[in-house]
């Protein structure tokens, strides 16, 4: 695609580089995680979308959105941004858009509502709840531990349990909140009511303590401009062992079950070594990525390449919503890798984006043919003079 949009061959692999050769990339596809699944999703229906705007691509674009906002949440705001996107392109120089009228907001808006509908109802058959997860509040109540303070929310009796009874300076990372034993959220029993109930306490310790919240985010943030990911005594699963690790008794128990037999963990060399010592050096770091990004959105909008800015706008939302949501994590930033080289590509690239598609050439022929001096496309019905 960036080739086709002007890029020299050379240029278009060297874009191509981080995703492919990301030591995180390398990782995240070995673990049993959605994200792979969801990376794939998103840039693919990004990259579709990007490429061609018509109902049919519209209508790929947003079933793609839809799966990827049943695979991980994050990616729900994605469907609404694509559809601002397209809205907005209605009222630009975009050509196949004005023929085509409303027909690709329609298609994207009712092709993602399929899966995120069909899901729902399958939830409230199984749940006895219409929606699309019950894990939401209690993320964002683990967010609220980095900063609540039960003195100023003043929470009713039936929230009070969720409460945290420890100093601030003293409290543990948001994520630990939700599965160490020393979490008040296993005093609440029932995963919908807890899930509820945890996210009414989210909710008010926001409204309570506004400034502390976006003080929380705004250091998680600042993970970003760390040029390392991890530190190297930083205990981390992302990282290649050295050495083979014990599983423990739940998981070694889930293990056994999968692999009907025994379960344990091998560390293979001469590659793990490779593994090891490429990890290194063989990824980007998130200072230069956030350079890019936001240096791609400028120059996106100083340029007018306003294909370059869903792309450049869908990455930027994977990085910064999941602090708001829930805590900063290393692997939550790398599903916009895809979509950061996109957008610098399609801002480099020398050729707009397609003003029509295919078939205005066949109009225009047409009315050449028919002796009719109109501009192709124009749409408007011939004058009765």
């Amino acid at each position: 695609m960036l080739r086709r949009r002007g890029l020299p061959g050379w240029g278009a692999t060297l874009l191509v580089t981080p995703i492919l050769f990301d030591e995180f990339m390398v990782l995240l596809e070995h673990m049993i995680m959605a994200d792979l699944v969801f990376i794939v999703l998103v840039s693919a229906a990004i990259t579709l979308i990007v490429w061609r705007v018509t109902p049919a691509t519209a209508a790929v674009g947003g079933l793609l959105l839809g799966l990827a906002g049943i695979t991980r949440t994050v990616g729900l705001p994605l469907l609404l941004l694509t559809a601002a996107y397209l809205l907005v392109r209605r009222y630009t120089e975009l050509r196949s858009l004005r023929r085509y009228g409303w027909r690709p907001l329609l298609a994207l808006v009712v092709a993602g509502a399929v899966p995120l509908g069909a899901y729902a109802t399958w939830t409230r058959v199984e749940k006895g709840k219409f929606g699309l997860t019950e894990a939401d509040g209690t993320f964002l109540w683990s967010r609220t531990m980095s900063f609540a303070d039960c003195s100023v929310i003043k929470p009713p009796e039936r929230l009070a349990v969720l409460c945290p009874n420890m100093p601030v300076e003293q409290r543990p990372y948001p994520p630990y909140w939700l599965w160490e034993s020393f979490s008040p959220l296993l005093k609440v029993p029932g995963t919908a009511n807890r899930n509820q109930l945890a996210g009414e306490f989210g909710r008010k310790a926001i409204l309570a303590q506004p400034g502390a919240y976006l003080g929380a985010v705004a250091t998680d943030l600042t993970q970003l401009l760390r040029w390392e990911r991890t530190a190297p005594d930083e205990k981390t699963p992302y990282k290649f062992p050295a050495a083979e690790r014990p599983l423990n008794g739940s998981v070694k128990q889930i293990a056994e079950s999968y692999e009907n037999g025994p379960a344990a963990t091998r560390v293979v060399e001469p590659v793990a070594g490779w593994l090891r010592a490429y990890q290194r050096f063989g990824y980007l770091p998130f200072p230069i990525l956030m350079l890019g990004l936001l240096g791609t959105l400028a120059a996106a909008l100083v340029r007018r390449r306003w294909d370059a800015l869903l792309p450049g706008l869908a990455a930027l939302a994977l990085i910064v919503s999941p602090p708001f949501l829930a805590a900063y994590d290393v692997r939550y930033v790398i599903p916009a890798f895809p979509l950061v080289c996109l957008a610098l590509g399609l801002t480099l690239g020398t050729r707009p984006s397609p003003q029509e598609d295919p078939s205005d050439a066949r109009h225009r022929r047409r009315h050449a043919q028919a002796g009719d001096s109109r501009p192709a496309g124009a749409g408007d019905r011939p004058s009765p003079a």
